[in-house]
């Protein structure tokens, strides 16, 4: 007999009590099925006469005792877990089924389970109220043209300077060869070597050294290696043997259409174009400063706003999330006390509580809001916001996609996705009204 008992809407207890009979009839069937299935000399699987799947049957439950009542209890709490599912009246449940009571006494077993449901939320329109005013920013004709030459600079060729001494700034043109303790240094030589002053590329107190080196001029240079270097060369002072051959210098790019074109990526691209572009991307920068400390306002009038029952068990996930961020700070002496004292560990934990039950509450009011107000994110967007991450670190886009499914870090993400486009979408509209 299965019953049914809600805490609260998101979370139940599924009770059941398991008769002697019951377990011993489901032991059987399990062990009938381990007999049929073995392979016995002289008969086809699953083909044993009846007396001797009989003796069969009785060597596998002795033999695979312990085995075979796991299986049959496993079975039955499946059973259980089903009915009372169903009993509920839920699509579906969250999070792993957790078995609170496993009693096993002379009369049977009384089993208890634990499971979590979405939360009962209703959501109206009071949810606006929590979006506080906020003004678009505007972009003006002069940032425009300040990023347009910096997107000139950015595609600027080199051409030979007239220039006859270096100055930051300049590209030098060098032949060096590098010494430490007299010996000359593997991979440190090279000729005609482009050298922007000032980019900070070479070891500090080389690029200074050049500047007001002459056009032809050779020179011997003293640094010495950072500590945090290379190891074969860190903290090591080193000589080098420079000559300037030439001094270059940088020419931007003409601002026209073939440089609209060029940065775009788009053989119908214009200079209006490239402005247009720019503007929306100053635009969104500014929208992104202004926004930021506002969708906190919202996410904490919201936590305050709606009241809902929390389901316990993704509550714990959270937690544990949250304890294993926050144990990564920790020495390892700090970590071996925690897990050799229970009552430190709980307390620690403790910590995390309400700002974890927060976390997942707001999970469920964004997901209402997010519905009301049509907001959703396609496997296209996650794609290509996986696919920028990836090309930001450097890495294979589809080794990335694959860590985040095998890690079940998808749904995370776009949770994420929603919460952001929503936000935007609700302070938007109060901007523009």
């Amino acid at each position: 007999m299965v019953n049914v008992e809600k805490i609260d809407s998101a979370n139940s207890i599924i009770k059941a009590h398991i008769e002697n009979q019951e377990l011993e009839a489901k032991k059987d069937k399990v062990a009938r099925k381990i007999a049929k299935d073995a392979n016995v000399p002289g008969f086809r699987k699953g083909k044993l006469p009846a007396k001797a799947l009989e003796r069969k049957v009785k060597a596998v439950k002795k033999l695979y005792a312990a085995d075979i009542e796991r299986e049959a209890i496993n079975e039955l709490l499946r059973e259980i877990l089903d009915e009372g599912i169903k009993a509920l009246g839920v699509e579906e449940v969250l999070g792993e089924p957790e078995v609170v009571k496993f009693d096993k006494n002379e009369n049977g077993i009384d089993v208890e389970i634990k499971v979590y449901t979405k939360p009962e939320i209703n959501i109206g329109e009071e949810y606006k109220e929590c979006v506080p005013e906020v003004e678009l920013p505007e972009v003006t004709e002069e940032e425009i043209n300040k990023e347009l030459e910096a997107i000139a600079k950015e595609n600027a060729t080199t051409k030979v300077s007239d220039k006859q001494v270096a100055q930051k700034g300049d590209i030098a043109v060098i032949d060096f060869k590098g010494y430490i303790d007299g010996k000359e240094m593997e991979n440190g030589s090279a000729e005609a070597y482009p050298l922007e002053l000032g980019s900070g590329s070479f070891v500090p107190g080389f690029e200074e050294q050049i500047e007001g080196m002459k056009v032809g001029e050779s020179k011997r240079i003293k640094v010495k290696f950072p500590e945090n270097y290379v190891k074969e060369l860190a903290g090591k002072e080193a000589e080098f043997d420079v000559t300037l051959q030439e001094i270059q210098e940088k020419v931007p790019a003409e601002i026209n259409d073939e440089l609209a074109k060029k940065y775009l990526g788009d053989e119908n691209a214009n200079v209006e174009k490239l402005k247009e572009y720019i503007k929306t991307s100053i635009q969104n920068r500014k929208k992104a400063e202004v926004f930021a400390p506002k969708k906190e306002e919202i996410l904490e009038c919201l936590v305050k706003k709606y009241e809902i029952d929390v389901p316990e068990g993704i509550v714990e996930k959270e937690i544990d999330v949250m304890v294993n961020n926050e144990a990564a700070k920790l020495t390892p002496a700090e970590i071996k006390e925690l897990q050799e004292n229970p009552e430190k560990l709980e307390e620690f934990r403790n910590k995390f509580k309400d700002e974890a039950k927060e976390r997942v509450k707001l999970t469920f009011i964004i997901d209402e809001i997010a519905k009301k107000e049509n907001i959703n994110v396609s496997d296209e967007e996650l794609s290509q916001v996986l696919f920028y991450e990836a090309l930001m670190q450097g890495q294979n886009p589809q080794e990335l996609i694959k860590y985040y499914q095998e890690n079940n870090l998808l749904p995370v993400l776009k949770m994420n996705l929603v919460e952001e486009k929503l936000l935007n979408k609700l302070l938007e509209e109060k901007a523009k009204k």
